[in-house]
């Protein structure tokens, strides 16, 4: 059984979001990566926390691809793969 399913079954109430974000746009500026969501939503994250994408050139940080149907980004030069759900946490 879902953890999910047990805490409603259990009468605690959780905010449950059955829905996965997609990115289908990234961009660096600012020192930051920004990734646009499918649903209008935008994160934006510091480099520092991809010491890879923070050394790279901005060609290198420009040559990325969409995995996943845009569940996660790929720099195959950099062989750096970010998640979008981890961008999330």
């Amino acid at each position: 059984m879902k953890i999910e399913n047990f805490l409603l079954r259990s009468g605690m109430s959780i905010l449950v979001n059955k829905e996965t974000a997609f990115a289908i746009k990234v961009w660096f500026a600012n020192h930051k990566l920004n990734v646009q969501l499918h649903d209008g939503r935008e994160i934006a994250v510091p480099l520092d926390w991809f010491p890879k994408l923070r050394d790279a050139t901005d060609k290198e940080r420009e040559n990325f691809r969409l995995i996943g149907r845009g569940m996660g980004i790929h720099w195959e030069e950099l062989d750096e793969d970010i998640s979008v759900a981890g961008l999330m946490r």
